[in-house]
């Protein structure tokens, strides 16, 4: 029976990026050693790195005014690392509240200043993305901050907010970069953790301009805690997570040969579109609260009548070798994470399933 991985993270890596991974496990490029035994400081690994940030450019379109690193401690080291070389004042930054992960950026940005909480979506219960037609950011904040996509709540920005007075425009991208277009101009900086669309754990991917930290006043900041110092020493002051980082490459080396980001762009809004309209169908059976504009398409989260019903309704998915199909503890229900690596044929699967357990418990 073939398994399907819905889980929002670590989650599913392409079975051809997991073959090549396997098959050089032992003996990666006829060395006799795997990459995980593999000196950073070795020609064969600078290559890797070197490939890998090549693929991200062409994939993103990144102009050389941007720099790329690799940084440990996922999304959530970035969380600290943004207000600590960012701020050009104490009056300090801006953040949109779209929900769980970008409250932890919040929480985490107060123990370096003032934080202003200045467009939020609480109000709707995080059933929508903040409505920012009219919104304008203050010119004193440091920077803005995003979260373009929201893994619990099942919502999506579909367009972004345009800044004023020069102020940066920041973004965590961990669970829908290279998931659909996106003008990196947009930004002056992105960044994601990899275990969700990028390959497995370890590492932060990091784009942003590099003028954009000549803008801080700290320049007392811990080496490793610098971002200079991964822009300046391209990500190899230490070392770095080796193993992530050649994942990184084969995922992106994937990427490219399906057709790039323009593809998976259009094969995305086809699987999510194949489950809204199986729950939309539904009459309420299945139940998606995330009002239809905001919908994510990389996290579908929805109910069903009763939570017995859901946990029947995962238990017996498993046994179809549908996995990871559990909400989040903090709302429970079920979610869907369909990144790059899920096919369409699972997305298929996972309908017929509906399908049939529907008929019989409905």
């Amino acid at each position: 029976m073939k398994i399907f991985n819905f889980s929002a993270g670590p989650s599913m890596i392409p079975h051809k990026v997991m073959d090549k991974a396997q098959k050089e496990f032992l003996n990666y490029n006829g060395m006799g050693i795997g990459v995980s035994e593999l000196s950073h400081r070795t020609i064969e690994f600078s290559d890797i790195i070197d490939k890998t940030e090549n693929n991200i450019r062409k994939l993103m379109n990144i102009p050389t005014e941007y720099s790329i690193s690799y940084i440990p401690g996922g999304a959530s080291l970035q969380f600290y690392m943004i207000p600590a070389n960012f701020l050009i004042n104490w009056w300090g930054c801006e953040y949109i509240h779209t929900g769980y992960w970008s409250e932890k950026a919040i929480v985490e940005a107060q123990k370096c200043c003032y934080v202003r909480v200045s467009s939020s979506s609480r109000d709707a219960n995080f059933r929508r993305i903040p409505n920012l037609r009219k919104w304008k950011n203050n010119p004193d904040s440091s920077y803005v901050h995003i979260t373009t996509n929201n893994t619990i709540e099942g919502t999506q920005y579909h367009s972004y907010p345009e800044m004023e007075y020069g102020v940066p425009l920041v973004a965590d991208m961990s669970s829908d970069i290279m998931t659909k277009v996106t003008d990196i101009k947009q930004f002056d900086m992105v960044y994601a953790s990899t275990q969700k669309v990028l390959g497995p754990t370890g590492l932060a991917l990091v784009i942003m301009k590099k003028k954009l930290t000549e803008r801080s006043y700290n320049k007392n900041l811990p080496t490793m805690l610098d971002y200079n110092t991964y822009i300046h020493e391209k990500s190899m002051h230490n070392t770095p997570p080796t193993f992530s980082v050649y994942m990184l490459m084969l995922v992106t080396d994937w990427l490219l040969e399906q057709g790039g980001i323009e593809t998976m762009d259009k094969i995305n809004m086809l699987k999510s579109e194949v489950i809204y309209e199986k729950i939309d169908a539904s009459g309420g059976y299945y139940k998606n609260l995330v009002e239809a504009p905001h919908r994510s398409r990389v996290n579908i989260v929805f109910r069903l009548p009763t939570k017995d019903l859901s946990e029947l309704f995962i238990h017996q998915a498993e046994e179809e070798g549908l996995l990871g199909l559990r909400g989040h503890r903090s709302v429970e229900g079920i979610r869907a994470s369909m990144y790059n690596a899920m096919p369409l044929e699972g997305v298929e699967r996972l309908v017929d399933f509906m399908d049939k357990f529907e008929r019989t418990h409905g």
